[in-house]
């Protein structure tokens, strides 16, 4: 069988600013229902996991089956991207998200619950794929970085209102925690019917072979990763066979799909794309950024609640500074590479103010103004919005039209993955550093001995005497700031990274016309028809 060969036209002429912003609006609200699907859900799960009657191991992997599946199955969407039509691809990530929500807010056992999340994470694995693809398609480098600047304030606005979003719901007693699912239906919906009507993507018609084998043991093996950070240090010990098995077995998964993806004629992630310096170098600084960063701010608002005892709905406001900190540095970063088209200075400033910001939040203690933790999350914030949206837009002007699909996922799965990690080895350090304060704390107070609550549980700080209470939040204050210690070093490297990263100048053209001016040919602009079957 072979490719239908189109023949030669005009390269698809470039959307209007009007046409783009229009269709910005569905990937807009496709994006910021990717976001609620993870954040909405984290102050209401304790009421959840309670009504349905299960267990904290219940707990943990309803959080995980969502992170799991989106990190997986990023690689294939993004390689689908540069296979299928993308805006059915889109819709399709959407429709999958309606029927996870579906199902989770009508779910009446656990099991339900987790498979419902593991649907959800499939279809935020296409969203967050694709709406960078989409993006990179229709606008060209050049023009990027304002465009950026929005998409950052909707993960600015996805990332604050979720929590909050989820604390109402569960408090209001005529909507409970069912609706912390069904509230991203709708968003989903009109995410589906503004795409449906303004965004207009061509589809290029050519021969389609998936790498279904490789797309197995990629998933297979990340999998198997990601469960054992997840849950190492909670569910079983670093040190046990459980690691070894997970590990071992994960570390197999990944070489075998290493040796089947070079030998493939379509692999999920091209191995040639890693040859370009550029790409390799914003992998490795999306890897550590995830680290530094989710790794570190996951942790604050339990540091908001118990250290500094705030309720769940002043901690997710305590977080604004941080959060708008990214949205003014995203949206002002984004404007001026788009003016001037240099950006590599912004990835450089990003990266060291990330870092300063981190270094600055390791001083806090259960004293610390909140003035002052302002000030310092406010510059962890601009230095996340100068780097993170940035480095994908570095990737995606150095690489052939064919592979943005490839390379804006693979940026995108690292930083998931490196969130992951960082999410489950700085909280080791969170348990043991809290373990170790308070065994100090219980003998300097003359009760040596005496157990400060069960391994792993959160302590109700409302029911503790005052004495206990102090001891408790002295012992997560110090705790806290010693994560933020110890994501430093991961920030400089991130900073060493990008600094190696060549500056080359921003491309004029939109993903389509490159991938025009690239094959040669282009098939007919025949707009949402889908993916094209090759012919006999």
């Amino acid at each position: 069988m072979t490719a239908t060969q189109a023949p030669a036209a005009a390269p698809p002429s470039s959307m209007t600013q009007k046409q783009i912003l229009q269709a910005m609006s569905g990937l807009m609200a496709g994006m910021f229902v990717a976001i609620l699907a993870g954040t909405v859900v984290s102050n209401a799960l304790p009421t959840i996991i309670a009504d349905l009657g299960a267990g904290q191991s219940s707990y943990t992997w309803v959080v995980t089956a969502e992170l799991l599946a989106m990190t997986a199955t990023v690689p294939l969407w993004g390689k689908l991207s540069d296979l299928f039509n993308k805006k059915l691809l889109l819709q399709l990530s959407l429709g999958m998200f309606v029927i996870g929500s579906l199902l989770a807010g009508f779910s009446h056992g656990v099991e339900l619950l987790i498979f419902s999340r593991v649907v959800q994470g499939i279809g935020a694995g296409g969203l967050t794929a694709l709406a960078q693809v989409v993006m990179a398609s229709v606008i060209p480098p050049r023009e990027l970085g304002k465009y950026s600047g929005i998409f950052g304030a909707v993960f600015a606005v996805g990332t604050v209102a979720g929590p909050l979003v989820g604390g109402v719901l569960v408090d209001t007693s005529w909507l409970g925690w069912r609706w912390c699912f069904f509230i991203g239906v709708p968003f989903a919906l009109l995410a589906i019917a503004l795409l449906q009507r303004t965004l207009k993507l061509p589809t290029v018609k050519r021969q389609v072979k998936i790498d279904w084998l490789g797309a197995f043991l990629i998933v297979a093996g990340v999998c198997a990763l990601l469960i054992w950070v997840s849950l190492a240090g909670n569910q079983f010990d670093w040190a046990s066979w459980q690691t070894a098995a997970l590990v071992v077995g994960g570390v197999l998964l990944l070489a075998v799909a290493v040796f089947v993806e070079s030998r493939t004629a379509e692999p999920v992630i091209p191995l040639d794309i890693f040859k370009n310096r550029t790409v390799t170098l914003t992998t490795v600084a999306s890897l550590l950024v995830g680290v530094a960063m989710f790794g570190g701010t996951v942790f604050l608002s339990q540091y908001f609640q118990v250290s500094l005892g705030k309720s769940p709905t002043v901690a997710g406001l305590m977080s604004l500074p941080m959060i708008l900190g990214l949205l003014v540095s995203s949206t002002i970063a984004g404007q001026l590479i788009s003016r001037t088209g240099k950006w590599k200075r912004y990835l450089v400033a990003g990266a060291i103010v990330m870092t300063v910001g981190l270094a600055l939040l390791s001083l806090i203690d259960a004293d610390t103004h909140f003035g002052l933790l302002s000030l310092y999350m406010a510059v962890l914030g601009i230095g996340v919005g100068l780097l993170m949206q940035n480095l994908v837009l570095a990737a995606q002007n150095d690489v052939p039209a064919a592979e943005l699909g490839a390379a804006t996922s693979v940026l995108s799965f690292f930083r998931s993955m490196g969130g992951t990690i960082g999410t489950s080895v700085l909280g080791a350090v969170l348990a043991n550093r809290v373990a170790t304060e308070m065994t100090k704390g219980l003998k300097d107070a003359g009760v040596a001995g005496a157990a400060g609550g069960g391994e792993g549980a959160l302590p109700d700080m409302s029911t503790l005497p005052a004495p206990m209470r102090e001891i408790v939040e002295h012992a997560y204050g110090v705790a806290t700031a010693d994560l933020f210690l110890v994501a430093t070093p991961f920030a400089l490297l991130a900073l060493v990274a990008v600094v190696f990263i060549k500056e080359k100048p921003l491309k004029t053209t939109s993903g389509l016309e490159r991938l025009a001016e690239e094959s040669g040919a282009v098939a007919p602009a025949v707009a949402d028809k889908g993916p094209a079957a090759p012919v006999a």
